[in-house]
């Protein structure tokens, strides 16, 4: 990370452009004037006074009453201190503002068939990993590429079923059948691989997941739905069959 990035990181964390690079400077110096700071940045020193100031108000700078004044930063870990508490409660206030506006204007009862699309490997991961920690009573998951199948969500399987869920493994390949030797595991006909789904997700009966892979992976879901009920039926049937049931 070079100073530009640093002053991006500290502008992300909620200090201006010039309260970034007055911070970085007094870093550098130690302790200086505003002409001083001037000299090593590019802020103009008529606004040093004020992004020092607004240091100090942040607990970052303290401020040496003599002339010119002198200002010298806190330690490190107490701006760390200071930066983290601002950020955490920024970011409460943000989302205790999301959580009362949630669905304010959603009316009553509406039925939605919602059916949500989700793009690229990180993040149909993401969502595997949520709706199987979420799961309550059974987990389906298949998948053909063990390069599909990373830790995190078979972590997530094992613990689900840990805690006595029902969680049943779709699986051909052997490396993805030698790890879960402790979980019931069913595989499916084989079919083209054009007609293969890179993963399938079935949670409660109640919501799906389908990814499909092309020049990356996406994936649909949805949740408590009549489209969602109706895939995991079809699924289900899909399943038993393989079974011979």
């Amino acid at each position: 990370m070079n100073e530009d990035d640093a002053i991006d990181a500290l502008e992300s964390l909620g200090l201006s452009n010039y309260e970034a690079k007055v911070f970085v400077a007094l870093q550098k110096l130690g302790t200086g004037t505003a002409r001083d700071i001037h000299g090593v940045t590019d802020v103009p020193r008529s606004q040093v006074y004020g992004a020092a100031e607004n240091l100090q108000e942040r607990g970052l700078v303290e401020v040496q009453q003599s002339k010119p004044l002198q200002y010298r930063p806190v330690s490190l870990d107490a701006a760390k201190s200071h930066l983290r508490e601002r950020f955490e409660r920024r970011q409460e206030q943000a989302f205790d503002y999301l959580e009362t506006a949630k669905n304010e204007f959603v009316e009553g009862d509406e039925e939605r068939e919602d059916v949500w699309t989700v793009d690229g490997r990180d993040a149909i991961d993401s969502r595997v990993e949520q709706l199987v920690e979420e799961a309550e009573s059974r987990v389906v998951f298949g998948v053909h590429d063990a390069s599909l199948f990373p830790e995190t969500i078979a972590d997530a399987l094992r613990e689900r079923a840990e805690a006595g869920v029902d969680v049943l493994l779709v699986a051909d390949d052997p490396v993805i059948r030698d790890r879960f030797d402790e979980l019931p595991i069913v595989g499916l006909p084989d079919e083209p691989p054009e007609n293969r789904a890179g993963r399938v997700l079935v949670v409660d009966d109640d919501t799906v997941l389908i990814s499909v892979l092309g020049g990356g992976e996406t994936a649909i879901w949805s949740s408590q739905t009549g489209f969602a009920a109706i895939l995991s039926q079809f699924i289900d049937a899909r399943i038993e069959d393989a079974r011979g049931i």
